[in-house]
């Protein structure tokens, strides 16, 4: 003899797998949306209280480096060098920690292997 769900039971599973589906094609739309609009979004940070200003897409594209004319000194051109690697290495946090909390707002903070 055979047991039989009620029928109001019947055929959930598949309803319920479509169902999950749909809600995991709808975060990768989500997902692919906001990544487009970050790309598309700059980013500025400063490095050396402001004497530097980096400029980045979301992409991580450099689109432009302000210096501060006080900065410009031929016999401290290791101090230059060493304040653009750290304003652009700002700017990059900036994009990646901005990026990470956009994703956490559409993921409903599911880890996602390979997002960012």
């Amino acid at each position: 003899m055979k047991a039989r769900l009620p029928k109001e039971f019947q055929n959930k599973g598949a309803g319920n797998m479509n169902n999950m589906i749909r809600q995991a094609q709808k975060m990768q739309e989500d997902i692919e949306r906001v990544q487009a609009e970050l790309e598309e979004r700059d980013f500025t940070a400063s490095a050396a209280g402001g004497m530097i200003e980096v400029t980045m897409s979301g992409a991580k594209v450099l689109k432009e480096v302000k210096l501060n004319p006080e900065i410009v000194d031929k016999d401290a051109i290791e101090d230059l060098q060493d304040t653009i690697i750290a304003g652009i290495n700002a700017v990059i946090t900036q994009i990646e920690e901005t990026t990470a909390t956009e994703m956490e707002k559409v993921t409903g903070g599911v880890n996602i292997p390979g997002l960012i």
